[in-house]
């Protein structure tokens, strides 16, 4: 999808720092980080959100978690813990409509998180 931000990064065309590419997803570093860890990831096949997801494969959505944990242990944070979210539509402040994931840790973080 050539207007979608994440799409443009996943094809190259927008710089970013990516923490692991493998087919089908990538990580890279948000930029604007909430914790001293905080990493996103995203399908490389375009679906808007988590409700989407459907529209992913079925090894593509068994893959994702352990994806995500493979990301967060090469971050450094497995052993210290950090969360995964994800947010869906406007209520939620989804900023990019293509799923991601928000890996987050490094320090204790917040219960209102």
């Amino acid at each position: 999808m050539s207007d979608c931000l994440f799409c443009r990064i996943v094809a190259g065309e927008i710089p970013a720092t990516i923490a692991r590419r493998d087919d089908p997803f990538v990580a890279f570093a948000d930029i604007a980080p909430k914790s001293p860890v905080h990493l996103l990831v995203v399908p490389t096949r375009h679906v808007d959100s988590i409700a989407g997801a459907a529209g992913l494969g079925e090894q593509e959505r068994a893959a994702m978690p352990l994806f995500i944990a493979e990301v967060a242990r090469e971050a450094g944070i497995e052993e210290s813990g950090y969360r995964v979210t994800t947010n869906h539509g406007p209520d939620a402040l989804q900023s990019v409509a293509h799923l991601h994931w928000h890996i987050m840790g490094g320090t204790r973080l917040s219960e209102t998180m």
